[in-house]
């Protein structure tokens, strides 16, 4: 849909982007169009790349200025279709319009091109009928079908760590040898349910023997919320089990339940929010567990908008078109240090610097844990990326 806008209007469109970003650079003051898909579409791009920003260098133009600049004055521009952007990571530098492009196709944009040589500046656009899959250093032309295949991004090299996620089903793990295996992080569920008592009775060994090995961990709640009162009773259980203790990957939400789905989209998605703002309130990186198809039926997208996604798709390729933080690929892994088959995942971003410069799960406060009481302990140093840490480990 688009939206006509005021020149100086300054209203906030969605979390990251604000009407006044895509006026025209024309210097007049003459109405904005905008589409809403478009803004929905950056959105998810800004959470696919993990941006810090994103930088609209040129939305809306005006016929006049859209021929100043060496378009035809009735571009994807001038309808309010289109924006030229530069993305920048978490670390402050831009990111390659290589990735941009890939990315964005994989969100669904109608048009895509790099506009420079240095790659910093990408074209995206919600044009319908035939897609431009451009390179404007070789042209306007459709260069190709596929980004991947023409700038030589492997999807499958793309992933920064593969790991795993495991719960008291996978039994007594030796995390030395699954660390030997190349697993590079693991999210481990805390628990389930309103008590207490449903603690995962492998949580806390999981965690101690993980993070000794300096595997980054994460963790998970599975739900069987019913109501956004019974969430937050949920959340609170979660919360007290994971105190303390600090985790380097998101924590997660786990809804999937077929009577949780049978009450519809709307009641599924404040249960899922009724959770996922009291953890964050409390200081924590969160995100929302769920399968592609329950994604795409029973997820609003403000939720998939704001909160990281751990997509469970088995298959070799996924085709869930929404942005995911990491992939859940396989339920039938084989990992030396575990009996039987075990959950696989690849994560594409790096939480680990994220969090940890965010000051959250547990970062913000240097105070680690102490191991619960049982068996002899010992001193140990841990280090984790840059970092390390001292605490005591129990053994068992």
């Amino acid at each position: 849909m688009i939206k006509k806008f005021e020149s100086g209007d300054k209203s906030q469109l969605s979390p990251h982007f604000n009407v006044q970003e895509f006026r025209c650079k024309c210097g007049k003051e003459h109405e904005i169009l905008l589409s809403m898909e478009l803004v929905d579409k950056l959105e998810k791009l800004y959470s696919a790349l993990n941006c810090s920003k994103i930088i609209v260098t040129s939305g809306y133009r005006c016929t006049a200025h859209d021929k100043n600049v060496g378009g035809s004055g009735s571009g994807q521009h001038t309808k309010g279709n289109a924006a030229d952007i530069c993305c920048y990571g978490q670390d402050g530098q831009p990111i390659s319009s290589k990735t941009v492009c890939c990315k964005a196709q994989d969100i669904g944009f109608g048009g895509i091109a790099n506009i420079t040589t240095e790659y910093k500046y990408t074209h995206v656009d919600v044009r319908t009928g035939s897609k431009w899959y451009g390179d404007e250093t070789k042209g306007n032309s459709t260069v190709t079908s596929d980004f991947y295949s023409y700038f030589g991004v492997s999807k499958v090299n793309e992933h920064l760590m593969k790991g795993i996620d495991v719960s008291v089903h996978n039994g007594s793990i030796n995390w030395q040898k699954v660390k030997n295996a190349g697993i590079q992080f693991a999210i481990l569920r805390a628990g389930y349910g309103r008590e207490l008592s449903q603690k995962d009775a492998r949580f806390e060994e999981n965690y101690r023997n993980a993070k000794a090995v300096g595997i980054p961990v994460g963790a998970y709640w599975y739900s069987y919320a019913m109501s956004e009162d019974e969430a937050r009773l949920e959340a609170d259980v979660f919360l007290s089990v994971i105190k303390g203790k600090q985790f380097e990957m998101p924590v997660y939400f786990d809804l999937e339940e077929k009577k949780q789905f049978d009450l519809g989209k709307e009641k599924v998605s404040a249960i899922m929010r009724a959770f996922l703002e009291k953890v964050e309130k409390a200081g924590y990186f969160v995100g929302l567990y769920g399968s592609a198809s329950s994604l795409t039926t029973h997820t609003a997208d403000d939720i998939k908008s704001r909160y990281t996604i751990w997509l469970a798709h088995w298959t070799e390729q996924t085709n869930y078109s929404g942005a995911y933080g990491i992939w859940q690929y396989s339920s039938e892994g084989k990992v030396n240090g575990i009996s039987g088959n075990v959950d696989i995942d690849i994560c594409y971003n790096d939480f680990p610097t994220i969090i940890k410069n965010k000051k959250l799960n547990g970062f913000g406060n240097e105070q680690i844990s102490t191991p619960e009481p049982g068996g002899t302990t010992a001193n140990v140093t841990v280090k984790i990326g840059n970092e390390t840490y001292k605490g005591t480990l129990i053994k068992s």
